[in-house]
């Protein structure tokens, strides 16, 4: 890939599994961004800011931020009491 060259994110993620490891760490990485992007469009869906959210939860901004970010594991107590602030129901499964 040349660089400062703009590309779309199709061409990119193609050139980033060409790379050693990449596709073994994405793998690793899939449940956090799962959890994230789940997180953050309920979260959206709701009409709440990270903030707002945090403030309902009786945590900070900051793990609210960390968790849409992927940058930590919740824990599933966590995600229990993230799915009663946001009143959604949590479903954990397993898939063959």
């Amino acid at each position: 890939m040349k660089k400062n060259t703009l590309v779309n994110w199709k061409d990119f993620k193609k050139e980033l599994l060409k790379q050693p490891g990449f596709k073994e760490a994405l793998k690793e990485a899939e449940i956090e961004y799962q959890v994230a992007d789940s997180v953050i469009k309920a979260r959206v869906k709701k009409g709440l800011t990270q903030k707002d959210l945090a403030k309902v939860m009786h945590t900070k901004q900051s793990v609210i931020s960390r968790v849409e970010n992927a940058k930590t594991v919740p824990s599933l107590s966590f995600l229990k009491r993230l799915a009663k602030a946001l009143d959604a129901s949590l479903q954990v499964q397993f898939k063959y």
